[in-house]
């Protein structure tokens, strides 16, 4: 790296990246509720404390420095690579952005991208109807949404792994547990026996092998 460049201390990449994340997850998943804005909103505070590690100040590193340098002396912990802490630690040579973890991270984060755009088409047009939905990602499991952001999340963390990330993301699987079961229970009270027999035969958040074989073999 250049060292004529800073690897930190970048606040307008800061800035930039957690309003180009935030925008696109907005675009997809356009909360309404009030209940929509707080789960956007924890995602979105997920986002800026990453970004904010990545490009402004890494507290991680620094908390760790003194483990990192005794145990890993031949890497250099200041440069911006080195916030790769996974490659860094199961010493990848190359860039780390050509490493496995980076590259599994850009498939988990593009798969959510991919179940939040999706499962808002799915969802706006039977709201628009006033019917549940059940088709599309809905007919595999009942919050592709959810799932989304959760493994947009992961796949940061696999990226650019943060103390304050790991912390967070732990909270946020039970923030969206609890909202997705507040939604069932709201759900049930609108669409009665139908919500029922969706919910008999479709699971919460990891979809049934069969459903998925069975998609593949069409």
């Amino acid at each position: 790296m250049n060292s004529e460049i800073p690897s930190y201390g970048l606040w307008g990449l800061v800035v930039l990246n957690s309003a180009v994340f935030i925008f696109f997850a907005f675009s997809f998943f356009k909360p309404q509720t009030r209940r929509d804005w707080r789960s956007f909103g924890a995602f979105s505070a997920f986002l800026v404390a990453l970004f904010t590690e990545m490009y402004g100040f890494p507290l991680t590193i620094y908390f760790l420095s003194g483990w990192l340098q005794s145990h890993y002396p031949e890497v250099n912990w200041l440069t911006h690579d080195s916030g790769h802490l996974l490659e860094m630690l199961f010493g990848w040579q190359g860039s780390p952005h050509f490493g496995p973890f980076h590259l599994l991270s850009t498939v988990f984060i593009g798969g959510g991208f991919y179940l939040i755009a999706a499962g808002w088409r799915t969802l706006y047009a039977a709201q628009k109807d006033g019917e549940l939905a059940t088709t599309g990602l809905y007919a595999y499991v009942r919050h592709p949404q959810y799932v989304g952001f959760v493994l947009i999340m992961f796949g940061f963390l696999l990226q650019w792994p943060t103390l304050l990330t790991l912390i967070m993301f732990p909270v946020l699987l039970w923030m969206y547990s609890r909202l997705s079961i507040t939604e069932e229970r709201e759900a049930e009270k609108t669409f009665g026996e139908a919500w029922q027999h969706y919910a008999a035969k479709t699971p919460r958040f990891f979809p049934r092998l069969r459903d998925l074989e069975r998609k593949v073999r069409r």
